[in-house]
């Protein structure tokens, strides 16, 4: 049985949202939504399919929304662009080369203006952008999610020492919670007396 795969947010994209065929809607060209299948499957093959009518109702979807709660919908899946900008940066993270390659393709499309939906367009332009790191997330999901823990960590107790050093420390210090963790718990679930009845209980007088 497949587990859920992770979601970058709480609330995904409506990719089933079925937009009014008399709403006017952006040109969405068959070929540029071709090659963006395509790097979403390059990126996680698991990812579900995007074709031109997905797409358009998508657009159709975020611009029927007020202005703020459309670019709140955009603004916190860019944050996530950003954490894996400075994951991919970042010295002291030794990212595995395949992932680095994913990351430095997804990235590659996001800076590119002139991708599915042309930056240019009002609101829309990075809808396209988003579009893919959401569907591509569960390739990032543990990577990003370790990076943060180590941010986090790092900020915390300002380990010394070099990139191999300051990541040893903080899996070092994981790996004593986890068993510290485990350990309460054993104890947590663990009798220390017999709370039954004796055989013969201790009687005082006669």
């Amino acid at each position: 049985m497949r587990l859920t795969a992770p979601t970058m947010t709480d609330d995904p994209l409506p990719l089933s949202f079925g937009a009014d065929t008399g709403v006017p809607g952006p040109a969405i060209h068959g070929e540029a939504v071709i090659r963006f299948d395509a790097l979403l499957h390059e990126l996680y093959p698991d990812a579900v399919r995007v074709d031109a009518d997905r797409v358009r109702n998508l657009c159709v979807w975020l611009a029927s929304m007020p202005r703020q709660a459309a670019q709140d919908v955009l603004d916190r899946r860019l944050h996530r662009i950003e954490e894996l900008r400075r994951m991919l940066d970042d010295e002291c993270w030794d990212a595995p080369d395949a992932m680095r390659a994913r990351l430095a393709k997804l990235i590659g499309y996001i800076d590119e203006d002139e991708d599915m939906i042309p930056d240019r367009e009002p609101l829309l332009g990075k809808l396209d952008d988003v579009l893919l790191l959401e569907l591509a997330w569960p390739a990032f999901a543990a990577e990003a999610e370790d990076y943060r823990d180590f941010c986090a960590y790092r900020s915390e107790h300002t380990p010394a020492g070099t990139g191999d050093e300051q990541r040893a420390a903080w899996i070092r210090d994981r790996l004593a919670e986890i068993g510290l963790w485990q350990h309460n718990m054993r104890v947590n679930e663990s009798h220390y007396s017999y709370s039954g009845h004796p055989e013969a209980p201790f009687r005082i007088g006669s």
